[in-house]
């Protein structure tokens, strides 16, 4: 899904290199000096895949293709350092066996899924983890690691007596 979105993108760049000699007046008979240079120094293989994911996007809905436009302009917006620890990152998620790989786009769907207010929560929460002195973190990972192998009759019996802790407290 991610190499599939990685290909899209580069599409993306193509097509708005195309919009932007359009843009410039070009009459769009050819492509720019400096694309027609570097689809020379393609391998015929490479230019072949290139032919293929440029059929794909033209399949796309405009919306879809308007949306990683977008997002190919943000990741140009980037400095040049955070565009490259951007791409390290993916080069890691890469190299993530496919199961764990999607166990995390599993995870940022659920998280894209929360409302605005739960994930500002949430960020919270995990800054003042960050900021907590080391002995509470750890603490913390160790519960969250006895929770995580609990089982979830187990977890629920533990929310409910924290519930019960919160209303006696209040009395």
């Amino acid at each position: 899904m991610i190499r599939r979105a990685a290909r899209v993108l580069a599409l993306a760049a193509l097509a708005l290199s195309l919009g932007a000699a359009r843009a410039r007046g070009d009459d769009g008979a050819g492509p720019s000096p400096s694309a027609r240079e570097r689809w020379e120094k393609l391998s015929p293989d490479e230019r072949e895949k290139l032919r293929e994911r440029y059929d794909e996007w033209k399949k796309l809905p405009p919306e879809r293709q308007q949306a990683l436009r977008e997002r190919l302009e943000r990741l140009r917006a980037l400095s040049p350092e955070r565009r490259e620890a951007v791409e390290r990152n993916y080069e890691r998620f890469r190299k993530l066996p496919p199961e764990q790989r999607r166990e995390l786009l599993e995870r940022y769907r659920r998280w894209r899924e929360l409302s605005p207010e739960r994930r500002a929560e949430l960020r919270r929460s995990f800054k003042r983890l960050l900021d907590a002195p080391p002995a509470d973190r750890e603490r913390y990972l160790e519960n969250l690691r006895r929770w995580r192998k609990m089982s979830p009759a187990d977890r629920d019996r533990i929310r409910e007596r924290m519930i019960q802790n919160r209303q006696f407290r209040r009395r």
